[in-house]
């Protein structure tokens, strides 16, 4: 039966796949984004700081004696994929996209505070002040998509409305 460490290694694990899951999501909308170079140069800068966020989950994984698990990981880039797809797909996508990336961000902040709680627990200082520092800048994210979700909005139909515009993207 898993105890409270084996309970933390599998959060920090399912932490380092989000994470995988949210740079293959980003990546794939800031490589589509024509027409909205704000919300382009806002991802680019947040796919930086997930790169950095999975590197220092995996160092917190690996400093407790454990690895990353390829499967969570696959399986959340395979998610993404799809997700990816299917957003493509659709007339509105970049204000589909900035809400899937608003609600991906507080599952993010979610899984920090818990993590952050683990730590704490297990008397993991290193790992809750890196979880900590992580936390600050996935609220960073989701403030900054809230601040300018009504921005974004009001352009998107200002440009569905002029022919000629690709409003998409």
């Amino acid at each position: 039966m898993p105890d409270s460490n084996d309970h933390f290694m599998d959060w920090l694990r399912d932490a380092h796949a989000m994470e995988e899951q949210a740079e293959q999501m980003l990546t794939a909308m800031s490589a589509r984004i024509e027409t909205y170079p704000e919300v382009k140069q806002r991802l680019d800068q947040h796919i930086e700081e997930t790169r950095n966020q999975a590197s220092l989950i995996a160092q917190c994984i690996q400093r407790r004696g454990g690895d990353t698990s390829t499967v969570k990981d696959m399986t959340g880039k395979a998610m993404a994929m799809m997700h990816s797809f299917t957003a493509a797909m659709s007339s509105d996508e970049i204000i589909k996209g900035s809400l899937v990336s608003y609600a991906f961000e507080h599952f993010e902040i979610a899984t920090y505070k818990s993590l952050i709680v683990a730590a704490e627990v297990a008397g993991d200082t290193e790992t809750q002040r890196v979880c900590q520092a992580i936390l600050v800048e996935e609220e960073a994210m989701a403030n900054w998509l809230a601040d300018n979700m009504p921005i974004l909005v009001k352009r998107f139909l200002q440009h569905a409305d002029t022919p000629g515009l690709s409003e998409k993207r």
